[in-house]
This record gives structure tokens, C-alpha cells and sequence, in this order.
């Protein structure tokens, strides 16, 4: 089929033209709205049934999704409506206006990931004449960059339904088929300040700290030495000691102290059990030391991911792009769209390497190629099933 570069440039500055930044820092953080509008008046021009569905106590932030056809199978196109923030003086251009620039389209999103959506409607567009034996859905999600509130709510409703599921992270065209999972999580030591020159005075929280720092390292050996998986290419889970917090002065004996770190867990490890774990842990220590451990979690996390490398899905877009299924270390909305009982992959044009940092971009080579995988997935799934 013929791709149409200037249409999908044109869509794409659409979208980047719409701000919609998710953050857990509240000055950064913006509703999605007006992507979804754009998406939802494209989509209904193409036959679509579109439905925007406002995510609980979260003023302009909602999901959409929009079928065509009908069935008990069918595939989703899934995407995630918001961008991370930017840095504004280290772009060489307004990050809200498309720039092309030697065959790269730069913009806020370009390629994490607004610019799947309007290969998805070049895909679709190739079937404008033709009907679908089971349904097409594409779904558009939010804060999927800070708390996937908007995925997660998707898996409380049981919604959407299919057979199969495609989340457009930026990939190389690359399928993926597992990934980490992610937690960060903190724990808080509370003691009692006094006068250095006598520690009966008081209670050191960083001298606590110091012991539930070793019980984490602990764990972090035994969980690696238990766990192994040769598909990533950091084989084991990771946990990373992140920031510390503690103190005021070198004469006062410290009565707080905060620690927060990361876990990417391996499939096949429970978010749950890892936590619970934790936590055992550290409560004896908390009894032996006399000082309040508090371990909580800095956001719900997501769970590692992994499908089958011989299920249809996975098999077909190895044949579509000519490339195995590999693994990544980033954490998707995958493990919510599986859990509803799709066979899943994330499958994107653009390179991850570019998502995050100023000047980000898409490689118009990709354009093309992504187009036509999209459409060999539309035909397979939903024209002849």
C-alpha cells in the first residue's frame, strides 16, 4: 500500500500540539482531553463507535475506546494519550510544534508515543471499503507515564475485550514479548533527636537505616542468586537504592530518616509477595532497634510481563517484520491488557532511545514499514480471522 507521509505528519502535529504531560508533581500535571478529541473525531470519520470513559476523581483524564465490528475475538491497537515533561531550554525547537528535520519528525510524544496513533489510522485506512469479521479497537489511555491509573482502571472494568492486543511502545518494530516489572517503594525510620555527645539521650534513625539498608541488600542477593532469566539482557531482578533523607546536623542524633528505591522484578516474581517479604524483614528490626519502620509503597508499580513466543499473535509479527521477539527492561501497559485475557505484545515504530530526553523524535523510515505491519495484523485478525 501507499503510505501518505504529509497526512501522517499533519496528524501527528495535531497531536503534539495538545499538551497533555502526566506527572506525579502536581504543577506539571495536565488532563488528556483534547488528544482524545482529536482521536475521537478522526475515528468516528473511519465508522468508528467511540467512547470516552473520565477516569474517577481525576478531572480531565480519561481513556477511549473505539471499535468497529463486532465478535468474540478482534484486535486492539492500544496507545497512551500523555507525555512525560520537558525540559523547554534544552530543545532546538518548540517542543509542541512538529519539526521535521533530516527525515526525523521532532515533538514532545513523537515517538513515546503519539506517533503510533496516526499509523493506526493509515492502517485503517486501508480498509476503508472492506468490512471486519471481528472487531477493530483502538484504545487510548492515560497517565500510562506516571501512574497508569488510566490501564489500571481499564482492568477494573474488564474492558476492552478481544482476542488480541498490540500496545505501540516504540520498539524498532521490534516485538516484545516480556518485560520487567517496576516498584518504588520507601521506608521511613523514626527514632528520637537528642544531644550527640550522649546517644542515651536520643535514638539514631540512620543507624537503623544503616541495618534495614543491609536486610535490602540481603534480599537483593538472595532474590538474584533465585532468579534468573537468560531472555534479558541484565539477567536477574535489580533493586536500586535511589535517594536517602536524613538528619539536620552532624551534633544532633538523627530522629528521621527516609530511604526510596526501586525493584524490577523478573516474570514469574509477585509484586505482592516481594513486598510482604520486605516487610518481614523488617519488622523485628523495627523491635529490636525501638524505632517506627514504616515501609509503603511510592506508587502501586506494575507487574512484569511475558507471553508465549509460540502463540499466534507473537508468531505473526515475527512473519509481519522479520524480526524475533525480544525482551526489554521498561515497563508497559502490558500486564493490564493480558490480564484481561489477551494474547499481548508491544510492537512500535521509534526507538526508545529517543523517548524521555529533549529533541525527541521519529524516524520517518520507520513510518512506512510500521503501517504495513499494522495492516498484515488488521487482516489476519479482524478481515479473515
Amino acid at each position: 500500500m501507499t503510505f501518505n507521509l504529509g497526512r501522517y505528519t499533519e496528524q501527528l502535529a495535531a497531536l503534539v500540539a495538545e499538551p497533555s504531560v502526566s506527572c506525579a508533581v502536581p504543577e506539571w500535571d495536565m488532563g488528556n482531553q483534547p488528544v482524545l478529541d482529536l482521536l475521537a473525531s478522526w475515528l468516528e470519520e473511519r465508522g468508528f463507535s467511540v467512547e470516552i470513559l473520565p477516569l474517577p476523581e481525576q478531572p480531565g483524564k480519561a481513556n477511549l475506546i473505539a471499535t468497529r465490528g463486532t465478535g468474540p475475538g478482534g484486535l486492539v491497537l492500544s496507545g497512551h494519550s500523555d507525555t512525560v515533561p520537558y525540559d523547554e531550554n534544552r530543545w532546538q525547537s518548540d517542543p509542541f510544534k512538529l519539526t521535521e528535520r533530516d527525515g526525523k519528525l521532532y515533538g514532545l510524544g513523537a515517538t513515546d508515543m503519539k506517533g503510533f496513533f496516526p499509523a493506526v489510522l493509515a492502517a485503517i485506512d486501508h480498509f476503508a471499503e472492506i468490512p471486519f469479521q471481528q472487531p477493530l479497537i483502538v484504545l487510548a489511555t492515560a497517565d500510562e507515564e506516571s501512574s497508569m491509573s488510566g490501564a489500571r482502571a481499564l482492568a477494573e472494568l474488564g474492558r476492552p475485550k478481544a482476542r488480541y492486543a498490540v500496545i505501540g511502545e516504540p520498539t524498532e518494530l521490534v516485538p516484545i514479548h516480556m518485560h520487567k516489572g517496576i516498584m518504588m517503594e520507601a521506608v521511613r525510620v523514626r527514632g528520637a533527636s537528642g544531644h550527640s555527645s550522649d546517644p542515651s539521650l536520643g535514638n539514631n534513625a540512620l543507624e537503623t537505616m544503616h541495618q534495614v539498608i543491609g536486610e535490602l541488600l540481603g534480599l537483593r542477593q538472595q532474590w538474584q542468586e533465585r532468579y534468573r532469566n537468560p531472555g534479558f539482557k541484565v539477567q536477574v531482578p535489580t533493586m536500586n537504592l535511589g535517594c536517602i533523607h536524613g538528619g539536620d546536623s552532624p551534633n544532633r542524633i538523627c530522629a528521621q530518616c527516609e530511604l526510596h528505591f526501586d525493584l524490577r522484578p523478573l516474570p514469574g516474581m509477585d509484586n505482592d509477595e516481594l513486598r510482604k517479604t520486605i516487610q518481614d524483614r523488617l519488622t523485628p528490626l523495627a523491635e529490636r532497634s525501638g524505632t517506627d519502620i514504616v515501609f509503603s509503597s511510592l506508587f502501586h508499580g506494575v507487574d512484569s510481563f511475558e507471553q508465549s513466543r509460540d502463540c499466534d499473535l507473537i508468531r505473526t509479527c515475527e512473519q509481519l517484520t522479520g524480526h524475533t521477539a525480544e525482551s526489554v527492561a521498561f515497563a508497559t501497559e502490558a500486564p493490564f491488557l493480558q490480564s484481561l485475557g489477551m494474547e499481548t505484545v508491544v510492537l512500535g515504530p521509534g526507538s526508545i532511545n529517543q523517548a524521555h530526553q529533549p529533541d525527541e523524535f521519529i524516524d520517518t523510515r520507520q513510518l512506512a514499514p510500521a503501517v504495513d505491519t499494522l495492516v498484515g495484523l488488521i487482516q489476519k485478525f479482524c478481515v479473515n480471522p
